[in-house]
Order: structure tokens, then C-alpha cells, then sequence
């Protein structure tokens, strides 16, 4: 079904655009949460002057909420959980959680749908966005280390992770690149001898 938005809604559009979307997020989402309106050719005549007013009154927001994202971005969030030996949490840190973390120490009070993440269940590091707008989304970062370790032990394990990671693609290149030489010469071989046969059958013609 195509539905008319009369509010911006994340990675799908702006208010005042007009949008494909599938039967039940349209019915049963977009539509009773005031998010977007049927398309019909009623509504569409009122898609620019929808784009306007939202337009300005996001500039608004932008403005109001640029002092928060720039509270927000780069903080570290930090969670001490009881987890397993495997790192998977007895439970889970979830984005209520988060508000609240956020609320306590930033006094800034955000909304579930802000922040775009699924439970956490493994111990970790994670970059998390937080949509204050479409245009202001600051990202935080959030640890989740084990009770009685400090936060610096998950990021000393995601530094290693990363080491090792850079270090197997270093390997894998460097094993790949002789192949792909190998390949490449092999394919002008290839075109060099089909060439002298051309050559070869044009002279005996």
C-alpha cells in the first residue's frame, strides 16, 4: 500500500514524501501511531504543504536538540552484568536501561524509540544512534563488562579482536594476491594465444 507520512519516520522517510510500504506496517503501525495517512489522491494533494510545515518545524527541533546531541555524542555508557563463561549475559541490557542510565547521568530524558537497539545479550562493546531527529542522531558508546572486571577489560578484548581481525585480512590478501596475478596473467595468455590464432586463420584465408 502507498501511504502519505506526516511525520518523519526513521530510515523510511519524511514527512510530506509518499511511500510504498507493506499492508500490516502500514495498517496496523504508520497509520494508528499518526506516523502517515492512506495515499489517496485527496491526501496527496496535501503532500507539499505537509513537507513545508514539517520542514520548518524540524529546523526547530534541530536547533532546540543540538545542545543534547552534543551532550550525547561520544559518551560512554558502562553496565556491570553476571554473565557466563561464553560472555552471554544472565539476562539482558535493554533500551530501557539505557533511558535510564541516560537520565541519571545526563539528566536527558529520551524515548524507547530513540534508541535504535535489541537487547543486549553478550558481553561487549556497542555503538548505539540515538534519533533525536532525522538530522541529529549522536551515537554512544555502550560497555558491557562482568561484574567484578573493569570496563577497560572489554575494551582491551575488542583492541585484540580487532588486531586479530586486521592480521587474518593482512594474511588472506597476501595469499590471495599471487592467485589473482596468477588469474590475470593466465586470462592474457589466454587472449594472446586466441589473438595469434585469429591471426593465423586470416593469413591461410
Amino acid at each position: 500500500m502507498k501511504v502519505l507520512l506526516i511525520k518523519d519516520v526513521y530510515k523510511l522517510g519524511r514527512a510530506g514524501e509518499i511511500k510504498k510500504v507493506a499492508n500490516g506496517y502500514g495498517r496496523n503501525y504508520l497509520i494508528p501511531q499518526g506516523f502517515a495517512i492512506p495515499a489517496t489522491p485527496g491526501a496527496m494533494t496535501q503532500a507539499d504543504r505537509i513537507k513545508v510545515k514539517a520542514t520548518a518545524r524540524r529546523a526547530v527541533l534541530n536547533e532546540e536538540l543540538s545542545s543534547v546531541a552534543e551532550v550525547l555524542e561520544g559518551k560512554t555508557l558502562t553496565f556491570a552484568v553476571k554473565a557466563g563463561e561464553t560472555g552471554r549475559l544472565y539476562g539482558s541490557v535493554s533500551d530501557q536501561d539505557i533511558m535510564e542510565y541516560v537520565k541519571d547521568n545526563f539528566e536527558i530524558e529520551l524515548e524507547k524509540r530513540q534508541i535504535e537497539t535489541e537487547p543486549i545479550r553478550e558481553l561487549g562493546i556497542y555503538q548505539i544512534p540515538v534519533h533525536l531527529t532525522m538530522d541529529l542522531i549522536p551515537t554512544i558508546k555502550v560497555i558491557i563488562h562482568r561484574e567484578g572486571e573493569t570496563p577497560a577489560s572489554e575494551e582491551k578484548k575488542a583492541e585484540a579482536a580487532e588486531a586479530e581481525a586486521a592480521e587474518m585480512k593482512f594474511v588472506v590478501e597476501e595469499a590471495v594476491e599471487p592467485l589473482v596475478e596468477e588469474a590475470i596473467e593466465g586470462e592474457e595468455e589466454a587472449e594472446e594465444e586466441a589473438s595469434d590464432a585469429e591471426a593465423s586463420e586470416a593469413e591461410v584465408s
